[in-house]
């Protein structure tokens, strides 16, 4: 009876501790993670902040967490401990197949690692990866996550993307150029087209002056306007105007083309559109 006893003393013992590990690790576990997360939605708005290094550290000390909290409760209980200490003593095979079986898992974590410190990318950035365009909303421990312009998820690996040609529109300068090219009849006064055009670009709310100092003392146009092609039926006129990031150079490209279309009808400049001839011969006579 009394052995029993002492056996149900030590079992409630070691229940009451594996209860009370499991407890903390969850606590840390989540306090952490609510701290981090404070963290970075505090300074989400502000421009100049990079969360990349906070989020990436966030998942991998959280699975740190729980690897620790999981290795005490293993050895706490007998019965694990001694399965335990069997699996490391085989642990050179043990190795050689997780290796092999996870080199996937691995490749993708290390990708991760090294996208983190050398920073191809950072959350929030305009990227195209392959087909795929859009803003990198997360980096986890196996996954770069990009939402696309139809707000959906794209998901893809660590290893695909530390290894493909990324397109990254933020990279060191956020500063970007749109091109807005219009065709123009031949008949048409290509010095006129070109004075509207400039007028329209440099009025634009979005438009920015990208010319340094010296290019500013030299009189460097602001915004050049060129022929760029003469086609069958038309001539091509191109535009290079500027804004502070990709976002505003779309919305801005897409307004001058409008706005330069309704100048161009008022000025009565044709933009002209392909004419067909058609000949009938009479095969009666």
């Amino acid at each position: 009876m009394k052995s029993f006893l002492e056996s149900l003393r030590q079992d409630t013992f070691l229940l009451t501790h594996v209860i009370s590990i499991i407890v903390i690790t969850i606590i840390v576990y989540f306090c952490f993670n609510r701290m981090i997360g404070r963290g970075i939605k505090k300074h989400m708005t502000d421009d100049d902040f990079d969360a990349t290094n906070l989020k990436f550290l966030q998942r991998a000390l959280g699975f740190v967490i729980i690897m620790v909290g999981l290795s005490f409760v293993i050895f706490m209980i007998p019965n694990l401990k001694h399965i335990a200490t069997t699996i490391l003593a085989g642990a050179g095979v043990l190795v050689a197949v997780i290796g092999f079986a996870s080199q996937q898992v691995l490749s993708n974590l290390i990708s991760g690692i090294m996208i983190v410190v050398t920073k191809p990318y950072r959350l929030k950035d305009r990227v195209t990866v392959r087909s795929n365009s859009g803003v990198v909303e997360d980096i986890t421990l196996r996954h770069t996550i990009i939402k696309n312009y139809e707000n959906k998820r794209v998901i893809i690996p660590n290893s695909i993307m530390s290894n493909e040609v990324i397109v990254n529109a933020n990279f060191a300068d956020d500063m970007c150029c749109q091109w807005v090219e219009i065709s123009i009849s031949y008949t048409a006064n290509i010095k006129k087209a070109k004075a509207i055009m400039k007028e329209e670009v440099v009025t634009h709310p979005l438009f920015i002056d990208h010319r340094k100092y010296l290019n500013k003392k030299m009189d460097t146009d602001i915004a050049p306007i060129r022929v760029i092609a003469v086609g069958e039926f038309s001539i091509t006129l191109r535009a290079w105007t500027w804004a502070a990031n990709p976002g505003d150079a779309y919305v801005m490209g897409c307004d001058l083309l409008e706005n330069i279309k309704e100048r161009f009808d008022k000025e009565g400049i044709e933009i002209p559109y392909p004419y067909s001839n058609v000949i009938w011969k009479n095969t009666r006579e």
